[in-house]
């Protein structure tokens, strides 16, 4: 029997409060999804918009002014499309679906869950239709408890792995992962580790200490277990890294793991093991902050450990997005992924918002990423569940207790995640001063535009797509996501 979240009473109904959002995910002819303002027909008009105001008046809302392509005031700074640069192929933009995310989210009445999955994963008109998620091997800071799929009493080993268990993820992240996948069977899925099991490692515990050489292999089949046991369950793993942040010794769990160690593990290991089991999840490199591309660099620059290699993952937490690109133009062949950043609650929605889009929606993509991530997709009122001495502020982009409310990180995603679809391809677009952008072209033909107004003020400005041409304004400290086709 599925366990009870406490913080759910029995029949009570579940009130969905959208913090001004006006979505209506699935449903046609809500007027509350559209400006009030006009009944400009969406048919008569050449680009549609949706916004969002850093006030939060307005909540990923799709607007009905017209904006049709025509004269403009060229006094106005321009956005200029160019279709013929093209880039990187985008894999999607979504969330890590952390245990204690599948925990709060596997606990609501079935009903409002299926609401809320339905919402985020689906492409239905009004659903952010999110297309990739990062989820831990084994426990992450946000679960509420350590444990790893092979753990044993104290004092004992498992080189065989014959304790090897997918059990706990059977209580809630496996069943919230086939949710998902039922609304979105393209959803790329990223699988990170936070830590070995304890018996692999140098200090016998989840804080730091770092994998013994003696259990290089016994870690590479750990993997390959993983993979294959998450097959059977009929999900996927698209790529994995082999270590979450290993240089933070302090989270729990956490491991080390030095550039040269992890040459090493994949190297001789764990690359070998997947061509042997002809295994074709990517393997990508370092997964940790910008301000230490050279980790990946090192990696990459090993002519056999890259052969096993798909590319570099980056968090923000120190350094500059222009990393990724730096390792990008050193290895044009490899890719580069965006897999972390968080929110710290409480959340202050405009900065966040404001932050978030240019560094990541905008930055990373600029910089080659394939995707963006977003930490963490949902936790309770307390920012839990979370283990002794994980993360105790890390704001979910839904909060979920006897209502489900949506936050800063649901709309940073959901202006990319509901147009950008997996296949996009990042296309050229100019960079007016205080105008931060970024342009992709989609798989059915549409071009999608995100544009932040940095500016304190209202800026007017034009967007030039071939020879023509539109004019509209935003707010200061506005996003808005523009699609013509």
């Amino acid at each position: 029997m599925r366990k009870t979240c406490p913080y759910f009473l029995i029949g009570l109904m579940l009130l969905f409060i959208a913090s001004g959002s006006a979505f209506s995910c699935g449903k046609s002819g809500n007027p509350n999804t559209e400006d009030p303002d006009t009944n400009i027909s969406v048919a008569n008009r050449d680009i549609e918009a949706w916004i969002t105001y850093s006030d939060k008046t307005f909540l990923l809302r799709k607007q009905l002014q017209a904006l049709s392509f025509g004269s403009v005031n060229t006094q106005f700074p321009t956005i200029i499309i160019d279709t013929t640069q093209s880039f990187q192929t985008i894999d999607g933009f979504g969330f890590a679906m952390t245990g204690g995310s599948a925990y709060v989210l596997n606990n609501l009445p079935e009903s409002a869950r299926e609401s809320i999955m339905h919402e985020l994963f689906s492409s239905d008109s009004g659903c952010i239709g999110i297309s990739y998620l990062r989820i831990s091997i084994g426990a992450s800071d946000l679960d509420a408890t350590v444990f790893s799929y092979d753990d044993v009493p104290s004092g004992q080993t498992d080189p065989e792995l014959k304790n090897f268990t997918l059990d706990k993820d059977r209580e809630n992240l496996i069943p919230m992962l086939k949710t998902a996948l039922k609304y979105n069977p393209g959803l790329k899925i990223m699988g990170s580790p936070w830590s070995a099991p304890v018996w692999m490692k140098s200090n016998k515990y989840s804080v730091g200490g770092s994998l013994k050489p003696e259990y290089y292999d016994a870690y590479a089949r750990y993997f390959v277990k993983y993979i294959k046991g998450m097959e059977t369950e009929g999900i996927l793993i698209d790529a994995i890294t082999p270590q979450n942040e290993p240089l933070n010794p302090n989270n729990n769990p956490s491991m080390v793991m030095t550039s040269d160690e992890q040459k090493v593990f994949i190297r001789d290991f764990l690359g070998p093991a997947f061509q042997n089991e002809n295994i074709k999840t990517k393997i990508i490199v370092y997964d940790h902050n910008c301000d230490h591309p050279e980790y990946a660099t090192n990696i990459l620059d090993d002519s056999e450990a890259r052969k096993y290699i798909d590319g570099s993952g980056f968090h923000l937490y120190a350094g500059n997005i222009s990393a990724l690109g730096q390792v990008h133009t050193k290895h044009p062949d490899k890719n580069v992924y965006f897999t972390e950043q968080w929110v710290g609650g409480p959340s202050n929605f405009g900065p966040d918002l404001q932050w978030h889009i240019k560094n990541l929606i905008i930055g990373a993509t600029r910089n080659w990423s394939k995707n963006v991530i977003e930490w963490n997709l949902a936790s309770d009122p307390y920012y839990k569940p979370h283990t002794n001495g994980g993360c105790t502020n890390c704001e979910g982009a839904l909060t979920v207790h006897l209502s489900v409310s949506r936050n800063v990180s649901y709309y940073i995603i959901g202006h990319a995640s509901g147009f950008v679809k997996s296949g996009s391809v990042r296309i050229g677009s100019s960079m007016p001063s205080k105008l931060s952008n970024v342009a992709f072209k989609t798989p059915d033909g549409k071009t999608v535009l995100i544009v932040l107004n940095e500016n304190t003020d209202s800026q007017s400005f034009s967007i030039q797509s071939g020879t023509r041409k539109a004019t509209t304004t935003l707010p200061g400290g506005a996003v808005a996501t523009y699609v013509w086709k």
